[in-house]
């Protein structure tokens, strides 16, 4: 495999297919993905807000003045995978049915809210988010959705979107270019990064990323990071079941998710960004181990974390 740079901007991968990456692919710096066929192109993803997408569209003109996009996929509803999606309004809009469904409280409004707060969430989500703007996104949703895979055709390009979630969110849909070998995954891959569990559960990210690798790709776009080949999905694997295991060893000793989170040392998953997200990946184990045990909300998971991250009272 040729190194692709994880660099800004636009990347040809193969005849028909290119990435948009965002280095450096921490809390909303994601990547997406250009399709082409004859006469057209579908785009998977689009960014965080309307500044950063429009960047990309504008970035992208060189190939999609020939090949105009004409389908737009999301593949899941946390808002840097599709807060752009007012700027293609008059295209298709595809999602699994879970992500359409998700998207009506994964919306703005949520940031907007951790962004409002004061003490160390608030400051631990402006640290994270303060880069983006969030004022006037007028949220765009899907026009098609499906629920467990879709095979469109790009201009005879033949594109399949699988739905692989509930995994990271409700759904995770990955789009895989059969022709050129090329797999585009959204967050069920972070490169670089401690992947998060929003919604598990766990063992079945774990079988998403076998179900990825039996695709046998040769190169991959991960949600965040650079672009990689199979060896990559394999990484995450690892820190999944690393992950369950850890956490499942203290819930047998009685360990609550808080004092778990706490205990467990990061060993080689240390050096990955966004250590605190072992948080919320601890209450993923959890919750499938004891599906009685009380869910914790999204401000409480974001103290946790910005506790772990240095951002304390």
């Amino acid at each position: 495999m040729t190194a692709n740079p994880y660099t800004k901007g636009l990347h040809r991968l193969t005849d028909h297919c290119h990435a948009w990456l965002v280095p450096d692919g921490t809390w909303g710096w994601s990547n997406a993905g250009l399709v082409t066929g004859s006469g057209e192109s579908l785009l998977v993803d689009t960014l965080f807000d309307v500044a950063l997408t429009r960047e990309m569209l504008d970035g992208m003109s060189s190939v999609t003045q020939e090949h105009p996009i004409r389908t737009v996929v999301n593949s899941h509803a946390n808002g840097d995978h599709w807060f752009g999606n007012e700027l293609l309004a008059g295209c298709e809009i595809i999602a699994s049915q879970a992500t359409a469904d998700e998207m009506a409280t994964n919306g703005p409004d949520l940031i907007r809210g951790l962004l409002g707060m004061d003490g160390p969430t608030g400051e631990f989500a402006r640290h994270i988010f303060g880069p983006f703007d969030f004022s006037e996104i007028k949220p765009t949703v899907a026009t098609r959705t499906f629920v467990d895979e879709l095979t469109v055709s790009v201009g005879g390009t033949e594109a399949r979107i699988i739905n692989l979630g509930p995994a990271h969110t409700e759904g995770d849909s990955v789009v895989f270019v059969p022709s050129d070998g090329v797999l585009y995954t959204g967050d069920l891959l972070f490169i670089g990064g401690t992947p998060i569990s929003w919604t598990g559960p766990i063992s079945n990210w774990v079988a998403a990323c076998d179900r990825m690798i039996a695709l046998n790709p040769e190169l991959v776009v991960p949600g965040h990071g650079p672009v990689v080949d199979a060896a990559g999905i394999l990484q995450v694997r690892d820190y999944l079941t690393w992950v369950q295991g850890e956490a499942t060893e203290r819930h047998e000793k009685g360990m609550s998710p808080e004092e778990a989170m706490r205990d467990i040392n990061l060993g080689r998953f240390a050096e990955l960004d966004e250590r605190g997200r072992i948080a919320q990946n601890v209450l993923a184990v959890y919750y499938e181990l004891d599906p009685t045990l009380e869910r914790v909300d999204t401000l409480e998971v974001f103290r946790r974390m910005a506790d772990l991250e240095g951002f304390s009272q």
